[in-house]
């Protein structure tokens, strides 16, 4: 996750006539983490981020946000990478829609709860296949090159807090918290 989480940064996330640009992404890492899901082992709730990588883990936090996560590690591992915030591209008025207390564009998606609204991802998308478009949800590469990014920190973390693995575009509106 902390090689693929900053070259998950200027790529497109795609899900039913929407796309935004990924700016904002965090590395768990799994049984080495005591910030990830994962880190005590496999459960019924994060059983996704120990499946292949491409998967979309999809967990419910806080009794009331969805949060999703590329797995990207080999089978059994548990790791993946938190899609923190991203830049409109498509479909901004249907992000409007579901996002009716954003009073800017700019905090349509500047959060992974927020991100997950505006795009419809709930627990019916966990599990779902990045790189076949299952359920049409995936993440392309449109030839943006790639962002030199920030390293900071992760966000909302009590264990584990200290550890770098926070990659955001330096200055970007659309983050979540200013790098």
């Amino acid at each position: 996750p902390r090689e693929v989480a900053p070259e998950l940064l200027g790529k497109v996330l795609v899900h039913g006539g929407l796309s935004a640009r990924i700016v904002e992404v965090e590395a768990y890492c799994g049984s080495e983490d005591p910030g990830s899901h994962a880190f005590r082992g496999m459960t019924r709730r994060n059983a996704t981020m120990f499946g292949p990588a491409g998967g979309l883990y999809v967990y419910f936090t806080y009794g009331m946000h969805w949060c999703a996560n590329a797995v990207c590690g080999e089978e059994g591992e548990g790791v993946a990478v938190l899609l923190r915030a991203a830049e409109p591209l498509t479909g901004i008025e249907d992000m409007r829609a579901r996002r009716v207390k954003a009073k800017r564009d700019r905090d349509l998606l500047s959060g992974p709860a927020r991100l997950c609204q505006a795009f419809g991802l709930d627990g019916t998308y966990d599990g779902a296949d990045l790189p076949t478009v299952d359920r049409g949800v995936t993440i392309v590469d449109d030839g943006t090159p790639p962002p030199a990014p920030v390293v900071t920190t992760r966000i909302g973390l009590t264990a584990g807090a200290d550890r770098p693995w926070r990659w955001c575009v330096p200055g970007h509106p659309h983050l979540s918290k200013p790098a």
